[in-house]
């Protein structure tokens, strides 16, 4: 479960770190608060901490809930690879959106088989009981 744990842990903190790296777009765009447009670097960095934020729910309770019945170290490397999606997705949505599928792609396909499993592993400890 350890492993489960950290990754959970890398994913919060690579979310608190889009939210720095968006607070440092502000500032160097000079947009002041609460202004959300104006400023395209900016603006494509709030989509990243936003987009992060949409799915970084569905991640954490996908990857606790398949931990609990697959392999911690299975979904622990399944987590991971959502994790590196994230970054991927990050710099591709900064320096051209139109590139940043494949960051998605790593970033959803994980969430996808986490809740799989998670769903596969309450029902079939649902129908052992």
């Amino acid at each position: 479960m350890e492993f489960i744990e950290l990754v959970a842990i890398i994913a919060t903190i690579q979310f608190l770190f889009f939210g720095v790296m968006t607070g440092m777009a502000r500032g160097k765009s000079g947009l002041a608060a609460p202004a959300m447009t104006g400023d395209e670097g900016f603006e494509r960095m709030y989509r990243v901490q936003m987009n992060t934020l949409e799915i970084l729910i569905p991640f954490l309770a996908a990857l606790f809930i398949a931990g609990k019945y697959w392999s911690p170290a299975l979904v622990a490397g399944i987590g991971l690879v959502y994790v590196v999606g994230r970054f991927v997705f990050w710099r591709a949505y900064v320096t051209d959106p139109s590139k940043r599928a494949i960051g998605f792609m790593m970033s959803f396909l994980p969430i996808a088989v986490l809740s799989v499993m998670a769903v596969l592993g309450v029902v079939l400890s649902i129908v052992r009981a």
